[in-house]
């Protein structure tokens, strides 16, 4: 019985079909957190992230979003090490676009040429013939977004990747690349702290794609005390953190929040947030704060 209820956290996020086809619940996992600091070559405990990671599949997490440049290569690798072979309903999303010289170092890089060999490597990490959902992790200002986007279209007719999507995009460059190939989801910053990519969610809304926030637990001076996330926690009995989950997956059915952590703990929590049920009242009281 214990098995079940372990299966039924993530399954309480409630399910969006990415692309209309691939079925996931909501609430997923984003492994950017298995490196080391500035995101950058191994984490400190290697066994507890394959750890966090098998947790995860076992509480129901079957969405996992990660990409070429985190470590870079470290969280692919880390993903086949502890959760290969795959469970059938196990959608693994990655992404290419950025390449890394250093910690806290990021340059994009569109280039059809390092598109296809990016896949080819994310393919071999994760041990997959076919990625799920393949994103382009910025648009290089460089590269005609054409080109990049061409280079994923090809590799999607060779059945390499399964779905395309997008990650920090505007309305503007979403609507064109939509106009280039079919897009099924697109990765933006947004938490109840900042929420300046609500015109992009409304898009995602409108169209049916499914819209990814990072950096999701992020809360401002929201959680301090007194402040009315804390109240609001403390109502429920959980941690602002979890609130700030709940208030996510409260505020569309396409959103699909990725917390991610290097810890069982703290995965255990924000899992969690799963089962929170947020009053309309208290989510208009946490918005009129945030503004």
């Amino acid at each position: 019985m214990a098995h079940t209820d372990q299966q039924e956290v993530a399954a309480q996020s409630g399910n969006f079909k990415i692309g209309g086809d691939l079925e996931v619940n909501r609430l997923g996992f984003g492994s950017m957190r298995l490196t080391g600091e500035g995101i950058w070559g191994e984490p400190e405990d290697p066994a507890e992230c394959r750890r966090v990671l098998e947790r995860a599949v076992e509480q129901g997490v079957n969405f996992i979003d990660t990409a070429d440049s985190y470590g870079p290569d470290v969280a692919e690798r880390l993903i086949a090490e502890a959760l290969h072979p795959y469970r059938d309903d196990l959608v693994i999303a990655t992404k290419a676009g950025l390449t890394r010289s250093g910690p806290n170092e990021w340059e994009p890089n569109g280039r059809p040429e390092h598109i296809r060999q990016a896949c080819e490597g994310s393919l071999k990490r994760l041990k997959l013939e076919r990625i799920d959902l393949y994103q382009l992790h910025r648009i290089d200002r460089n590269v005609p977004v054409e080109e990049s986007l061409g280079a994923m279209t090809e590799l999607q007719s060779e059945g390499k990747i399964r779905h395309i999507g997008l990650s920090e995009v505007t309305v503007e460059q979403l609507e064109h690349a939509q106009g280039i190939t079919a897009i099924v989801s697109v990765q933006n910053r947004f938490n109840l702290a900042d929420r300046s990519a609500e015109d992009v969610l409304e898009v995602c809304e409108r169209d049916g794609l499914g819209f990814i926030p990072w950096f999701p637990l992020e809360t401002g001076s929201l959680a301090g005390a007194g402040g009315p996330l804390a109240e609001a926690a403390e109502r429920h009995g959980s941690a602002p953190a979890q609130l700030a989950l709940a208030w996510l997956l409260h505020r569309s059915p396409v959103v699909l929040p990725i917390p991610g952590t290097s810890s069982v703990e703290h995965l255990e929590e924000n899992l969690a947030a799963a089962a929170i049920e947020l009053s309309d009242d208290e989510v208009r009281e946490l918005e009129q704060a945030a503004d």
